[in-house]
């Protein structure tokens, strides 16, 4: 200790020359000082070049979160279109299972209960959504959503695969069931209770019209023979088919026929042309199904 006090308090001489009048001059500096003075420079540059770096790095971590901010909020804008496509998908879906529970219906096929189709899954949720930022929360909710209708859509492939199995064997009833649009144009009035045109009271409705063009062509909704072909006052010029299995069709307000009685006819045969006969304020097609003799609603049996 006592050296390095020793050599700490020795001092070193400096002279200092002016111009040639001057006196010489003699400064003395201890090695303490020294070392002081080159302590503080090097504490000096060190604080400099390590505020510098931090505040480099700090610039650069600024912009990175700005950039990952703007993925972020063009990830969660994506998303949102993904999820607006999924609510088109899941309408589409909607509607397949509807058609099936109608194929289902007409043809006495077994149900398919609503519990069922929920396809439950469950288990602990190990993610902590409170913790993901905006974008992962619209991520994870946005798979959820795609995982789900997978599952249902398998599901539902599995339920049409059913279903035509059992129709293989029902291939004849197939055939004779009312299934398609008998013609083209607009569904004016519908099944039930409706407003009659002329006196505009409520009154039943017992099928299904659908306007468009006199010489429409009307078409034979499934196999069967041409039962009547005749002429009335309410329907005018109308047809009847007898499909068996207890169904039949009628095709009112014709203006021409293009069958005759006891003819056998196929599914999408021509059998006449759209008129605007008997009971009737415009040209359109009365169409009716009947099961057992019971009038039935015609959109029922539409499966186009």
């Amino acid at each position: 200790m006592r050296r390095i006090r020793k050599f700490l308090g020795k001092k070193v001489s400096l002279m200092m020359v002016g111009s040639s009048r001057d006196k010489l001059r003699q400064l003395q500096i201890s090695y303490g000082v020294i070392l002081g003075i080159c302590f503080a420079l090097t504490f000096f540059f060190t604080s400099n070049v390590l505020l510098t770096t931090s505040y480099v790095g700090n610039q650069v971590s600024i912009h990175e979160a700005e950039r990952l901010a703007m993925e972020n909020k063009h990830l969660t804008k994506k998303f949102k279109q993904l999820r607006s496509e999924i609510d088109e998908i899941a309408n589409r879906y909607a509607e397949l299972v509807s058609k099936e529970i109608v194929i289902r219906n007409i043809f006495n096929l077994p149900e398919i209960s609503s519990d069922e189709r929920k396809l439950g899954i469950g288990g602990p949720d190990n993610i902590t959504h409170n913790k993901l930022s905006t974008a992962l929360q619209v991520a994870h909710s946005t798979e959820s959503e795609i995982d789900a209708l997978l599952r249902l859509a398998n599901f539902e492939i599995q339920m049409y695969e059913d279903v035509h199995q059992e129709l293989q064997g029902k291939k004849e009833l197939l055939d004779h069931t009312p299934s398609i649009r008998p013609t083209r144009g607009y569904h004016t009035r519908g099944f039930g209770m409706k407003h009659d045109p002329f006196t505009g009271y409520k009154r039943f409705h017992g099928g299904l019209d659908i306007a468009s063009r006199i010489g429409t062509p009307i078409y034979a909704t499934a196999d069967g023979i041409v039962e009547t072909i005749e002429i009335v006052s309410d329907l005018g010029k109308y047809i009847i088919i007898d499909h068996g299995f207890g169904y039949k069709t009628i095709y009112g307000h014709l203006s021409e026929f293009k069958t005759k009685t006891g003819q056998t006819i196929r599914r999408g045969d021509l059998i006449a042309l759209m008129g605007n006969t008997g009971y009737s304020t415009g040209p359109h097609l009365h169409y009716e199904v009947l099961k057992n003799n019971q009038r039935v609603n015609p959109v029922t049996y539409i499966l186009d």
